[in-house]
């Protein structure tokens, strides 16, 4: 497989550092019935992160979620952009205001070259907002969507 590197995923993570954002994903939906979801992929050329953030949040059938409120947090690594598509439940609960300052914490700690400690903080963030808005209920709720980490390109 050495001969080939280009048939190797790219790891933009440790194992240790998928294993942090897998628990923060996994803390925040146990406290909640929202669903929080993150794309990481290399670049995003040729189309601003929002549009292509909207394009993987349909694909991955994100709005199929009972309260409609998941989020879906994308990353591009390469080009340190970011953005965060929420459904229209979580959405109209804390508002643009809420999205904007998330992507603005992520963009700082990218800048210090801690794109994991990024992406944990917002999943927290999001998580707290989720809790206030949609707390957890065990007798109806269940996990709607996977929680695992999705790698593009």
């Amino acid at each position: 497989m050495a001969l080939l590197p280009f048939l190797r995923k790219k790891d933009f993570f440790s194992h240790q550092e998928k294993e942090n954002i897998l628990e923060a994903i996994r803390q925040a939906e146990q406290q909640t019935s929202g669903e929080i979801r993150i794309y990481v992929e290399s670049r995003c050329r040729f189309v601003e992160p929002l549009d292509r953030a909207a394009e993987l949040f349909w694909g991955l059938k994100m709005e199929m979620t009972k309260d409609k409120n998941g989020v879906l947090v994308y990353v591009a690594m390469k080009d340190h952009q970011f953005a965060i598509l929420a459904d229209q439940g979580i959405h109209e609960k804390v508002g643009e205001a809420f999205w904007r300052k998330e992507v603005e914490m992520m963009s700082k700690h990218f800048g210090q070259s801690h794109p994991t400690e990024a992406i944990v903080a917002v999943v927290h963030d999001i998580g707290a907002a989720l809790k206030t808005h949609f707390p957890y209920d065990r007798t109806v709720d269940k996990n709607e969507l996977p929680d695992d980490i999705i790698f593009g390109k």
